[in-house]
């Protein structure tokens, strides 16, 4: 199936999922009276908002480059990332608003559990299998904003997991007061995913280079080829989206002929590739002496070639 087909479905699968678990949590802890519950439903709510971004980010980013965007529609996608990573954060800032409410007031809530047992347990194997599919098809595709959407739905696994051993205890101790407790612990994690996943698409948004393994294994590449040398601070590579963009400039000895350094580039090039196969790799080659009295010397001879043909 084509990657980017194959990644609209996944974004598909994972908007109806948040819809429904959504709709389950908010009836539940509303019929319940769990507030740890209608936190979860908050946090599925903001899950919704991030899967319905990310689709339309995923059929933004695959458009192919046009007069307006030259370089493609890949920061679409870190886009979406970081506003999903921000919705998360409020999300997780709601929760422990209302939660602190509840216990500074000293409300006590009468909660029916086994209902609220029910939907927790459905919910983490729900978000398990679409987080999965969701992870799977980020690392195949390069994409920050599936990527950001399975962290929103792992995420909802483990508070789930929370709010479910919190509901059970509540169900054998009595104690009403862990609702509002439990909702903030899993706010407090809500929040570490949302800043993750924020920090890491504002990354993107400000090309931020490659990390340092990556930079080392391409210089690593260029390294293995003798007759090329790298320049200087000369190596630049960010990710945009699902795409990375690479430049490179290398230094060869005078006498190289073109055909010589056309080959050896061309085989870096396909080295790269195998391992970022989704790349858009520029490669210029200068005269290792490349410098002002080389210029200078290339000009006079040039000057006294032409002279002898006239």
């Amino acid at each position: 199936m084509e990657i980017n087909r194959k990644k609209q479905i996944v974004a598909s699968l994972s908007i109806l999922s948040n819809v429904l678990l959504t709709a389950l949590k908010l009836t539940i802890g509303i019929v319940s009276g769990s507030l740890c519950i209608i936190s979860e439903a908050i946090h599925s709510c903001s899950d919704f908002a991030a899967s319905v971004l990310t689709f339309f980010s995923v059929i933004k980013s695959s458009q192919p480059a046009d007069t307006d965007h030259p370089y493609g529609h890949g920061k679409y996608e870190d886009l979406a990332g970081f506003i999903e990573g921000l919705l998360i954060i409020f999300a997780s800032f709601f929760i422990i608003y209302e939660s602190s409410k509840k216990i500074i007031l000293g409300e006590s809530i009468s909660t029916e559990n086994n209902l609220g047992i029910a939907v927790m347990f459905l919910a983490v194997i729900m978000n398990l299998f679409v987080s999965s599919l969701l992870f799977r098809t980020a690392k195949e595709s390069n994409s920050i904003s599936l990527y950001a959407d399975g962290e929103h739905l792992r995420t909802d696994v483990y508070s789930s997991l929370g709010v479910l051993a919190g509901l059970i205890l509540i169900k054998y101790t009595g104690h009403h007061l862990l609702d509002p407790i439990i909702a903030i612990l899993v706010a407090g994690f809500i929040y570490k995913t949302g800043y993750k996943i924020s920090q890491q698409a504002l990354k993107r948004l400000l090309d931020y280079s490659l990390p340092d393994g990556d930079i080392e294994n391409l210089k690593h590449i260029i390294s293995e080829f003798s007759g090329a040398k790298l320049k200087n601070n000369s190596l630049k590579a960010r990710q945009v989206g699902p795409s990375t963009d690479i430049d490179i400039v290398l230094l060869f000895p005078r006498e190289t002929s073109l055909c010589k350094c056309h080959r050896i580039c061309d085989e870096i090039e396909k080295r790269i590739r195998n391992i970022y196969t989704n790349a858009s790799i520029s490669i210029h080659s200068e005269p290792e002496c490349y410098n002002k009295s080389c210029q200078n010397l290339c000009a006079e001879q040039n000057k006294i070639h032409c002279n002898l043909e006239h």
